[in-house]
């Protein structure tokens, strides 16, 4: 039976697709953005608007995405710089979403990637072509002097490998991001994303087993690996995309400065982000997945 036909004998509305003309309409910009379609490290238009059309149901309707905070973001390049949550890197391409769906005008996000990841068979490709990048420091520099912005998240994988009962906890940030910007003079765009740590409400990180099998982490939930690959299927939960105050990068403070004058800004990000998180959670939108997770407690209380 088709599709279509089954939706209206159950009387469930399909999820409506993007409007091909606003489509035309966000890829005329992005065309004009990069002209050629490509780049050396693996962009293809072609494939990102593939990406979008097929991506948006996903984006709009099963994680009722919202972008709060987009009148914020102008018309220039920024590193975006974002907490890191939710097991795997789904957070990451909804914010990319995020830019070309929903922020005019739109832009590809230059997602910085753990080398792991692009050395996954399809997905490393697919990341790629969608604007993910090796995040390595030549290759941040060289995409920020072309002007371009980048999604950075300075947790790194301690970020996104949480158990429960660390969920929404921040962890330390790295110094390298706010270095670079004050090499290429980049404003930082901090942003938050709240409803990711949901995908999976029950977490444990095996990190001894992860070090023995030579794995960045590995989450074991009650799904996973019990289900096999139907286990690693994330819950519908809400995501809120916040988009906090760009931060000016000081013209005076010289990229090699001391750690210590470093780590003054970094904790201002740090601290910026953190309330964009409790913000995010002081009005996050229920789901039935919500009632299987347990109360957990962060620096800013529970959920």
């Amino acid at each position: 039976m088709e599709l279509r036909k089954l939706s209206k004998l159950l009387n469930i509305p399909l999820p409506k697709s993007i409007d091909e003309d606003e489509l035309n309409r966000i890829f005329a910009v992005l065309e004009r953005r990069h002209p050629t379609g490509e780049d050396p490290w693996g962009l293809n238009l072609r494939k990102s608007r593939e990406s979008a059309k097929l991506g948006y149901s996903l984006y709009k309707h099963y994680f009722k995405t919202r972008v709060i905070g987009a009148h914020k973001v102008q018309d220039r390049p920024y590193m975006v710089v974002s907490n890191h949550s939710g097991q795997i890197a789904i957070d990451g391409m909804l914010i990319t979403a995020a830019f070309i769906l929903d922020i005019w005008p739109p832009r590809i996000l230059r997602s910085m990637v753990e080398r792991f990841v692009m050395t996954l068979p399809f997905f490393g490709s697919f990341a790629a072509a969608n604007g993910a990048v090796l995040g390595d420091r030549s290759n941040c520099e060289h995409l920020l002097t072309r002007e371009e912005s980048i999604l950075v998240f300075p947790e790194g994988v301690r970020g996104v490998s949480k158990s429960t009962n660390e969920f929404y906890k921040l962890q330390n940030f790295t110094q390298g991001f706010f270095r670079l910007c004050l090499k290429t003079k980049t404003d930082i765009l901090p942003i938050a994303t709240v409803g990711a740590e949901e995908f999976y409400p029950f977490v444990y990180q095996a990190r001894g087993l992860a070090r023995k099998l030579g794995l960045p982490a590995l989450p074991l939930t009650p799904f996973f690996p019990t289900l096999g690959i139907l286990g690693i299927v994330p819950l519908p939960s809400p995501v809120d995309i916040l988009i906090g105050d760009p931060y000016p990068i000081p013209q005076d403070l010289s990229p090699d400065a001391p750690d210590k004058l470093i780590n003054e800004h970094v904790y201002k990000i740090e601290s910026i982000i953190r309330d964009l998180i409790a913000q995010g959670r002081s009005h996050r939108r229920k789901f039935w997945g919500t009632y299987l997770l347990p109360s957990v407690k962060g620096p800013h209380g529970p959920h």
